[in-house]
């Protein structure tokens, strides 16, 4: 099987593999019972340390904690479009929150961007390499270039560049954005292009090469409120997402504020 066709079957099976967590995530605690948990909220990958610390936050000030579900938004928004059982959808880009509103999948009036992002290029310390003749030679992870929004952003950055004819017989396409971090954490190939925010979260990786905000397209963290949520605190919890202290928790992980 060649290694496009084996990713493309990969991505499938985490794809059904994710569907089927959330629908168990949702019926373990069954119909009135789920009223006593928080929101089911569906996440992009990149936001796991800041939005595990905001619900933290939010279950501190005496709510039901939300359950978190992270994963690619590509893989997320197509979960939704399936029906799976969730409250809130926090996209890590503008184009699959459009397909679910042109979709009918949002409640109408609770879309909004909240957040800002930088794309990098990461090494492990003692790599050697630095700024952008650092993609020169050897592999690059990315996310998933031709739907996962930190692929996308990389592919447009690297054109922009003209750098993606170069660049793209090495990439290693992955699932997620945290599963490119990784094999660059675990040594599997030398370098990844992320989020800034993930080269934050990481000890093991640096920072070798920032992608100038215009090489690509504006990073936006969009958040709704889906039309099949009847759970009567999600829109609460979107809100709270939006007050001072769930913002400083945001920039303290790195990511800048929407206005």
């Amino acid at each position: 099987m060649s290694s496009p066709r084996l990713q493309r079957l990969c991505t499938a099976v985490a794809t059904a593999l994710l569907g089927a967590s959330i629908a168990l995530l949702a019926a373990c605690t069954g119909g009135g019972d789920a009223r006593a948990e928080g929101p089911v909220v569906l996440a992009a990958a990149s936001l796991q340390e800041a939005l595990s610390e905001v619900a933290d936050a939010w279950q501190q000030g005496g709510e039901a904690r939300p359950r978190l579900s992270f994963a690619a938004s590509s893989a997320l928004a197509r979960q939704v479009e399936g029906g799976a059982p969730a409250d809130l959808y926090f996209s890590a880009d503008r184009e699959w929150m459009d397909r679910l509103e042109r979709a009918g999948l949002l409640r109408q009036g609770t879309r909004a961007d909240l957040l800002t992002g930088e794309l990098v290029l990461v090494a492990r310390p003692g790599e050697q390499l630095q700024g952008i003749a650092a993609l020169a030679s050897g592999r690059v992870a990315v996310a998933e270039p031709a739907s996962v929004p930190a692929g996308r952003y990389a592919r447009a950055a690297l054109e922009r560049l003209d750098l993606w004819r170069t660049v793209e017989p090495r990439l290693v396409p992955t699932e997620n954005v945290r599963a490119a971090l990784a094999l660059v954490e675990r040594g599997e190939v030398p370098l990844a292009i992320v989020y800034a925010t993930d080269d934050r979260a990481s000890d093991a990786v640096g920072a070798v090469y920032r992608f100038p905000p215009e090489s690509h397209p504006p990073i936006r963290y969009p958040v709704a409120v889906l039309a099949a949520s009847d759970h009567p605190r999600a829109e609460a919890f979107r809100a709270f997402l939006t007050t001072p202290q769930a913002q400083r928790i945001f920039a303290a992980h790195g990511f800048g504020i929407a206005r």
